[in-house]
């Protein structure tokens, strides 16, 4: 059965994690799953991300312009045919991540960035997301011992909106968000987040 399951929160959530445990459970189900995240997953939109983490002086809209690039190559060499074999997706990260960063981070006005995200996904949401929620100082110190790149290294204000632009979106639509809190430890979060996928599959 086909299910589109899409992780967000802010820098040092835990989507990685999150995304990758959810991939082994379907797996232990025999049932097939496609793992990817954003931007990337295919050669264009990894040369995107490359533009996207370097240390260029990207603008706002050339930033939205760029990461809604990078999604209509994902989503229709990967997402969609994935979909229509029948199997599972998992993201790490989709649209909703241009909402709160180049939305509710950049400014950008969120009708803008709702028609672009339409176009480069012609309009393909999932059936499920799955919201990390952390304080983004608490994030951020998670992956202090790694380089930061471009997006990372903004100051705490922005991540602050982005944050807030998170729980807002998820509380106009909570039938298909899922808000835990990102600063428990893994397992309890994904069994939490099992139990509502496990459910969509039938398992």
């Amino acid at each position: 059965m086909e299910v589109f399951v899409v992780f967000e929160g802010v820098e040092g959530s835990g989507k990685t994690t999150q995304s990758r445990e959810l991939e082994r459970r379907i797996v232990s189900t025999r049932r097939a799953v496609t793992r990817v995240h954003e931007p990337g997953g295919t050669p264009v939109a990894d040369s995107i991300s490359q533009l996207l983490k370097g240390a260029y002086d990207i603008g706002p809209l050339d930033e939205l312009l760029l990461f809604s690039a990078a999604r209509a190559s994902l989503v229709a060499s990967v997402i969609r045919p994935t979909l229509k074999r029948g199997d599972a997706v998992v993201c790490d990260r989709y649209i909703y991540s241009t909402l709160a960063y180049q939305g509710y981070g950049r400014g950008i006005p969120l009708d803008t960035v709702r028609k672009l995200n339409d176009i480069a996904t012609e309009t393909l949401e999932p059936d499920l997301i799955v919201l990390l929620d952390l304080e983004p100082g608490q994030g951020l110190s998670r992956i202090a011992d790694r380089p930061l790149d471009r997006i990372e290294q903004e100051r705490q204000e922005f991540h602050q909106r982005v944050r807030a632009g998170y729980l807002e979106l998820a509380s106009e639509d909570p039938e298909r968000w899922l808000v835990l809190d990102g600063s428990l430890s893994a397992e309890p979060l994904s069994d939490s987040v099992w139990s509502r996928v496990s459910d969509m599959l039938g398992a």
